[in-house]
């Protein structure tokens, strides 16, 4: 029902999805910006990490803070998560570690998880809630025990630039990880190997990478503006890329059901886009479309029509189902659409003497 997303402005916002709009007032309390937010298992609770170098506890439904700020770090947070059960907190930071804090007491659970000899990106739970992976600026993935506070195994090693977000799949098998390196890539758990080449195709750094519920896809948001879905198994991108945003991409994540995805980005929009599949008729003209300096453009580049320089930033692509942002809204119905010899059709099927 909800999406959350946390803001340079230093506020945590919650947004309706059936009708766009913000759920209650801002979350307000946090003296920098915030970097990562998180819902908790049974949606009553938020977790957010920010520049402030806090942690924070939020109540959905009052919008309070609950308990005091989760305090430690040395530096800003820059990711947060809550375990399965609900129970703890994850946090990763700039300060170089990992560290786990309980929910109900807002203590530090156990020592710092060390290891990691540049900034903590990006953390995560395992499904089981007995490991959690971290992605770091030292180029490495890790993963760690919850119950020993130990890293599990060797580093997986691989990118050539920072590690800059990653996540479990759902039966806790396998990793992913996004990185400047421009590249997608899948680790397997067990062995601490990559699985599988490399998933390349992005212009730019890989921000943001999430699985679907079922594990068979991933989505992936990058500073080349776009979000783009991956086929787990044969390593290939799934369809042409989503595009639509006028930023960098920060932030994907799956619904629930497996059937959306949302992205947040830089351009101060969120978007919802409908998975592509690749037997829809309906998504056949959004999915091979672009645009380029307001020109919406074909299969093959060419110019379909134009946008308005002051609706670009808020319109929906055919493939879009949700536009979250302060621009002027403008839906694309493609659903008649003719080009090329087609558009011969429409002066065809008039009526004589028609105008």
């Amino acid at each position: 029902r909800w999406i959350v997303f946390g803001s340079y402005d230093k506020t945590v916002r919650i947004w309706d999805v059936e009708t766009g709009k913000q759920h209650g007032p801002s979350l307000e309390g946090h003296d920098g910006a915030v970097h990562s937010v998180a819902f908790s298992p049974d949606g009553r609770r938020i977790v957010s990490g920010s520049n402030d170098k806090t942690v924070r506890i939020w109540d959905v439904e009052t919008g309070k803070q609950h308990g005091p700020s989760l305090e430690g770090h040395d530096s800003y947070v820059s990711s947060v998560a809550f375990s399965p059960d609900g129970r703890q907190i994850v946090s990763g930071s700039d300060d170089y570690t990992v560290r786990i804090w309980d929910v109900e007491t807002g203590k530090q659970h156990g020592p710092s998880l060390e290891g990691h000899n540049d900034r903590v990106r990006s953390v995560a739970f395992s499904p089981d809630g007995r490991r959690i992976v971290s992605g770091s600026s030292d180029k490495t993935v890790r993963i760690w025990d919850v119950e020993t506070g130990q890293q599990h195994g060797p580093s997986l090693e691989g990118h050539n630039g920072w590690v800059l977000s990653v996540a479990f799949s759902p039966d806790g098998r396998r990793i992913v990880s996004g990185s400047d390196d421009y590249t997608v890539r899948i680790w397997d758990v067990e062995t601490g190997k990559q699985h599988g080449p490399s998933l390349e195709g992005q212009d730019n750094w890989v921000l943001s990478v999430a699985f679907s519920p079922d594990g068979r896809w991933i989505v992936s948001g990058s500073h080349d503006k776009t979000v783009r879905i991956w086929d787990v198994e044969t390593g290939q991108q799934h369809g042409s890329s989503l595009e639509g945003h006028d930023g960098s991409v920060w932030s994907v994540a799956f619904s629930p059901d497996g059937r959306r995805i949302v992205s947040g980005s830089d351009d101060n929009t969120v978007r919802i886009w409908d998975l592509p599949h690749a037997n829809s008729l309906d998504m056949s003209f959004g999915e091979r479309s672009r645009m380029f300096d307001g020109w919406i453009r074909g299969p093959n580049s060419e110019r379909l029509f134009w946008v308005a320089p002051h609706l670009q930033r808020g319109l929906f692509p055919p493939f879009q189902t949700l536009f979250i942002g302060r621009y002027i809204q403008t839906r694309l119905d493609v659903s008649k659409l003719v080009h090329g010899e087609a558009w011969m059709s429409v002066r065809g099927d008039r009526t004589e003497g028609s105008t």
